[in-house]
């Protein structure tokens, strides 16, 4: 079992900083990788951006390139998204998830923090 906890989410002005952090815990030596979701009210779930474990491998959705950072800190066990020049259409409720099994298929999930970008 892995449990994931996130923070760091808030109300910003658009083209603000925000820094999400994931902390996880338990069998978190088994991690192959995590990833950011994202979801707007009626919008579907998003893989925002994920990193491999091991290799430090990222990968990010293009709504996004260029802005927002995935990283992650062996030490902490702790994942981080940092996001630059943000705007209104990045609202929503970010959520990580961990992959144990197979590469991009997420096996835990945490409670999510809100992100609000005002205009």
């Amino acid at each position: 079992q892995v449990q994931l906890v996130e923070s760091g989410g808030g109300l910003v002005q658009a083209g603000g900083s925000l820094r999400l952090s994931c902390a996880a815990s338990g069998r978190t030596f088994s991690t192959l990788d995590m990833g950011w979701f994202r979801q707007a009210p009626g919008k579907e779930r998003e893989l925002v951006a994920r990193i491999v474990w091991s290799s430090g491998y990222t990968s990010y959705a293009d709504s996004v390139k260029g802005r927002f950072t995935i990283s992650r800190d062996y030490a902490k066990n702790t994942v981080y998204l940092q996001m630059n020049s943000l705007k209104p259409e990045d609202t929503a409720l970010y959520t990580c998830a961990a992959a144990l099994k197979y590469f991009n298929d997420y096996d835990y999930w945490g409670q999510g923090t809100q992100v609000t970008v005002s205009s």
